[in-house]
């Protein structure tokens, strides 16, 4: 496998901050990437980008730069379970990593305005759950490549073998044991299996994620992640009966060929008031920020610079 060219760097900021989300009793450290704006650059706000599994901060390796060239401060932090950040034994749910990462924007590095949030795979859950607690905070959503729980996608694919892990990670202790040892096959397969561009990833990346979820802890919690999703489709769905669909400015991102593409506008259309957009990038599967970070860049500046009022 090929690898795309060598990233740049030169402006990012690595940083681990210890938090004690208001809703949750015990202090966490959140790993994240900070970069600021060119000097040169008028600041135009944050963006902050939610990673998916099995991945970590590092799939935005190839956007960060771009994103924060055109004017924006970048923050994406690795969430809780994931890369460097803490593996606590709770705190899996959805609006409990939100809360963490709202946290982390607004206490940590007191961020004054809104903040676009953009999350991709469970970081787009993540993303939803942030912008439904915290709507007074969120200048925009941008989220894909997920079968939102609560929504009606997500009860009518959470037992296909297209996602068979849907259910398997959900087994307590069995997928750790058999992991175990096997994280770069594991891995791989979902690389390989929901990618359009097969050199998206070179040998180097995969390891980087191999060695992510082969520490201590790491990938009990990435399962933790799936062990707590009906939890969060029941939170979403009193959401929408008490509060009705979600008003702030959103956009579905979707690779042109991922398995869900056809499907991410009535998703979303259970969610969001009418006015939402859908883009597709094309020359992507699954993983649209790695595969074709020059179309995730694009569909992403092109929405938020829309958005007024931050």
């Amino acid at each position: 496998m090929a690898s795309q060219p060598t990233y740049d760097s030169s402006r990012w900021q690595s940083r681990i901050a210890t938090l004690t989300p208001p809703s949750s009793n015990e202090s966490i450290r959140i790993n994240y990437i900070d970069c600021p704006p060119p000097s040169t650059s008028n600041a135009k706000g944050t963006i902050c980008l939610i990673h998916g599994f099995p991945q970590t901060s590092y799939q935005f390796r190839h956007v960060i730069m771009p994103l924060s060239d055109a004017g924006y401060r970048v923050i994406a932090p690795d969430y809780r379970g994931a890369g460097q950040s803490s593996k606590p034994l709770s705190g899996y749910t959805k609006s409990q990593m939100a809360s963490d990462i709202h946290t982390l924007l607004h206490t940590t590095l007191s961020i004054p305005h809104k903040i676009h949030i953009v999350g991709h795979d469970i970081g787009g859950m993540i993303a939803f759950a942030y912008a439904r607690l915290f709507p007074s905070h969120t200048a925009s959503l941008t989220y894909g490549e997920c079968p939102l729980p609560g929504t009606t996608l997500y009860d009518s694919i959470r037992g296909s073998p297209d996602v068979f892990h849907f259910l398997f990670h959900r087994i307590p202790d069995l997928p750790e044991a058999l992991i175990a040892g096997r994280e770069d096959i594991y891995l791989k397969h979902f690389f390989d299996k929901q990618s359009a561009n097969s050199a998206f990833l070179g040998q180097a990346d995969l390891q980087v994620y191999v060695q992510a979820y082969s520490q201590p802890g790491a990938m009990r919690a990435g399962l933790d992640v799936y062990r707590a999703f009906e939890e969060d489709a029941r939170e979403n769905r009193e959401w929408v009966e008490r509060e009705g669909k979600m008003r702030v400015p959103v956009m579905g991102l979707v690779g042109g060929e991922f398995l869900l593409v056809e499907h991410t506008e009535g998703m979303l259309g259970e969610m969001h008031e009418e006015g939402f957009g859908v883009a597709v990038v094309e020359g992507a599967g699954h993983y649209v920020a790695e595969e074709n970070p020059e179309g995730f860049v694009e569909e992403v500046l092109g929405f938020v610079e829309g958005i007024k009022g931050e």
